[in-house]
């Protein structure tokens, strides 16, 4: 339930905060006051698009916070939550921010937050009803989710559409192998030749490193033994001024000294200790020398291996180290095609599976829609005659779908149907209603449809383009549905008006150099001449007063006791 809203520097409005409570909560005003402000400020915050010509003028940002009860929210939304990482036990806080440069931030209760994961959150929170999106009624994919929502089919349709993935999964790898069919004797040639060279080359993993760096090495054994044997007699094999000589002179000229001066006992160990570092130097070079493989059969032996690496590379267009895994990948592709056959057998048998259980789910849920149907068109047709649509009758039908090929959806297209004059033939919604007609049938739609839910639901001036007593079963309507959920309604009409359980008025002033609007509550005898306004105009009379008085009082009798029409119960799906 949406608690608590705040708007500042959004369109003309610098500064709002509005407190919400369950019910109906009407919004008023006069033509231009900006009464959708608060409707599109909370578009704004569901995730809608966002730009710099939101900003009031002047202003360098514009901000929207929306509060929201959420101790009794649906599993979903505390999965979508939990999956962030966004502490919400009992309230959970959205704010958007727009910048001057038309850029836009979007928060969960502090938390940064994608605009695709706002929508998802606040869709489960609430529903906005725009004044033309009623237009959408008639569109196929809205009428048969409006059914599943109706007859509380959504967790079937779901179950459908993953069965229907299943199979295209398994059809999709089936044309697949069967493709490969049709080019496999070719395809099996070129593997095990392929796969038959990689096999004979027998390369290891790390192999074409050390051959290269032993390439290396024997191209240069000649000139590095030569150095190293130089270097072991410098060091210590000279016939005479070896480094081992020289450092052993130096300690016969300074031992016998150290009995004069005690500074030279810490330097005598550092020369001795090089003494012995020459000497293990020398053997190290000596060993090293010995080492040296200067076999010129086997520098070509290792040639030869790294040109038939290297080529062989080049054709795959590989690098030499990575030629091992191509030959796993090779092997693994050739054991593949020979085993197409059974595979494709397999692969035959899962998707005939994969069929039959996406029709049995199919067929269940055209059953569940059929039963469903009836229902709704009943509960449909009983609302119309309380909205101006006396003798009209509304129609659900259930029809199989032309597709040859399973759809996700299921197996049948869902048609809405209506005659709004007793004795014409039903006909599609679509051909026959008019604007105003299908703006009362959508609000009959949906309060059908949300009978029971907790979201809020906002309706931006759906009673456009009608008035009295249509207008005031509308109104009823709405107080209905405000007994069960939040609901926010925009509306021009005192019929509608008076229906709510609270009544905000938007007011828009002007000082001859900017424009800002206000909203505040309505109350006692404020209310009474907002509601004679809209009755009366501009010169609110004595008799709107009192007229507005008694639509306000009539609105306080329950519904039932006045318009005892009985309502059809709702299909309950079979488990």
């Amino acid at each position: 339930m949406l608690t608590h809203l705040q708007i500042r520097d959004f369109a003309i409005v610098d500064s709002v905060e509005l407190e919400f409570a369950p019910g109906l909560t009407v919004l008023t005003g006069e033509t231009g006051a900006g009464k959708s402000i608060v409707v599109d400020a909370l578009t704004l915050a569901a995730g809608a698009r966002a730009g710099a010509d939101q900003i009031r003028a002047g202003a360098e940002r514009a901000e929207v916070s929306a509060s929201f009860d959420i101790r009794a929210a649906t599993r979903v939304l505390r999965e979508l939550l939990e999956e962030q990482s966004i502490e919400a036990a009992e309230e959970l806080i959205v704010r958007r921010v727009i910048t001057a440069d038309g850029r836009s931030r979007a928060y969960l209760n502090g938390q940064t937050v994608t605009l695709q994961l706002l929508r998802e959150v606040i869709g489960t929170l609430v529903d906005i009803h725009g004044q033309h999106e009623f237009q959408s009624l008639v569109r196929p994919v809205a009428q048969r989710e409006l059914l599943d929502a109706y007859g509380r089919l959504e967790p079937l349709a779901s179950q459908v559409r993953a069965a229907h993935r299943v199979w295209i999964a398994l059809r999709d790898r089936l044309l697949q192998l069967e493709s490969q069919v049709r080019d496999r004797d070719a395809r099996l040639e070129l593997l095990r030749y392929q796969a038959g060279e990689l096999t004979a080359l027998d390369l290891k993993d790390g192999e074409f490193t050390a051959l290269a760096a032993e390439s290396q090495r024997l191209s240069h054994s000649g000139r590095l033994l030569e150095s190293a044997q130089g270097a072991v007699q410098l060091l210590y094999e000279g016939d005479s001024g070896t480094a081992h000589q020289a450092v052993a002179q130096a300690l016969a000229l300074l031992r016998p000294l150290q009995q004069y001066d005690d500074a030279l006992a810490p330097i005598l160990p550092l020369l001795e200790e090089a003494a012995i570092r020459v000497s293990e130097a020398a053997r190290a070079l000596t060993r090293y020398g010995d080492s040296l493989d200067l076999d010129a059969g086997r520098q070509a032996q290792v040639e030869q291996r790294l040109a038939t690496i290297e080529d062989l590379a080049r054709k795959h267009r590989l690098r030499p180290e990575e030629l091992p895994a191509r030959r796993l990948a090779l092997q693994e592709e050739l054991a593949g095609l020979e085993r197409i056959e059974t595979d494709l057998a397999t692969l035959r048998r899962q998707q005939a599976e994969a069929l039959t259980a996406y029709r049995e789910l199919a067929l269940r849920l055209t059953a569940e829609r059929t039963t469903a149907a009836r229902a709704f068109s009943q509960d449909i047709s009983q609302r119309m005659q309380g909205l101006g649509m006396g003798g009209g009758r509304f129609q659900v039908a259930v029809q199989p779908d032309e597709s040859t090929e399973p759809q996700p959806q299921g197996l049948d297209q869902i048609e809405f149907r209506v005659t709004a004059n007793p004795g014409q033939p039903l006909r599609p919604l679509a051909k026959v209603a008019s604007g105003g007609e299908l703006a009362r049938l959508s609000l009959a739609v949906q309060v059908a449809c949300t009978a029971g839910e907790l979201r809020c639901m906002v309706f931006d001036e759906v009673d456009s383009g009608i008035g009295g007593a249509v207008a005031e079963m509308i109104g009823r309507e709405l107080r209905a549905l405000g007994a069960k959920a939040q609901v926010l309604c925009v509306t021009h009409l005192a019929q509608v008006a008076a229906q709510g359980h609270r009544h905000l008025r938007v007011m828009k002033r002007s000082d001859g150099r900017s424009t800002r609007t206000s909203i505040a509550p309505m109350l006692g005898e404020e209310r009474v001449q907002e509601i004679a306004r809209m009755l009366g105009g501009v010169q609110v009379t004595a008799r709107a007063q009192e007229h507005a008085r008694e639509m306000l009082a009539a609105g306080e009798v329950p519904a039932a006791a006045q318009s005892p029409a009985p309502r059809a119960k709702r299909a309950k799906p079979r488990a």
